[in-house]
């Protein structure tokens, strides 16, 4: 299996271990990357051999690129992201699209795009992925636009970049629309990145959860995906014995 596996900084902290602890923990377990992790940390994440998969490309969750008067603080943040990204291997950058805020969703993909093809060549100069994430606006993110994959399709397919693509959240897309594996197979081109969890909860994709991960793990690599997979949950528990698990479980 060709793709990779990455935890996931933010749902670790407060958990009982030290920063330096829980980068052990990932890294004890076998995971390749880490993603999120705060910039005074990036040496100590390479320092354990580990790769920097994903940080923000520019703030916030709520304001983004739907709003255009947003557009060239977003170009300018993340230009510099970029250069970091560039510096230190981090192959993506996470872009959101904003909350809705009464606009109307054709208007709001028209702006998108427009945002997206400006950071395109800066994104293709860098070699670096700038993903569009998916998130649900049912349970954690209320009112965020880019809340189903057609939604976000019509985001970035029309900007025709290889470095324009979308991040796929399997536990937030379950929440909007379930289907998860034929999704993957409709759309995977325009898929530069994943990440899981399990549902209800957020929790470890054990078999507590309705989301069955082992044959969607299956599904991502039958795509020919060779990147990363995010494991964004919380844990029920140890911290270091659920990143064992969901590692050894996920591995196939």
């Amino acid at each position: 299996m060709a793709v990779k596996h990455a935890f996931v900084w933010w749902c670790l902290t407060n958990r009982g271990l030290s920063d330096m602890q829980i980068l052990d923990a990932g890294q004890q377990a076998g995971f390749e990357g880490v993603e999120m992790v705060p910039e005074h940390h990036w040496a100590e994440v390479r320092t354990r051999g580990l790769t920097m998969v994903s940080t923000q490309a520019h703030a916030s969750i709520e304001s983004g690129l739907n709003d255009a008067n947003q557009h060239q603080r977003i170009i300018d943040e993340t230009s510099a992201k970029l250069e970091k990204a560039v510096k230190w291997g981090i192959p993506n950058l996470i872009c959101f699209s904003g909350n809705r805020g009464g606009r109307n969703d054709f208007a709001s993909i028209a702006t998108i795009n427009e945002g997206l093809a400006k950071l395109a060549p800066l994104a293709e100069q860098a070699g670096v992925n700038l993903v569009l994430e998916l998130l649900n606006s049912k349970v954690d993110h209320a009112d965020y636009q880019c809340d189903t994959t057609p939604f976000g399709v019509a985001c970035v397919a029309p900007v025709n970049s290889p470095r324009i693509k979308l991040l796929y959240d399997a536990y937030h897309m379950q929440i909007m629309e379930g289907d998860l594996i034929r999704t993957v197979q409709r759309y995977h081109q325009y898929f530069g990145h994943y990440h899981i969890a399990g549902n209800p909860g957020r929790n470890d994709p054990d078999d507590t959860q309705e989301i069955h991960h082992p044959p969607l793990m299956r599904a991502i690599a039958a795509t020919g995906y060779d990147g990363f997979v995010g494991h964004e949950y919380l844990p029920r528990g140890d911290v270091a014995n659920a990143l064992k698990a969901s590692r050894i479980l996920l591995n196939m």
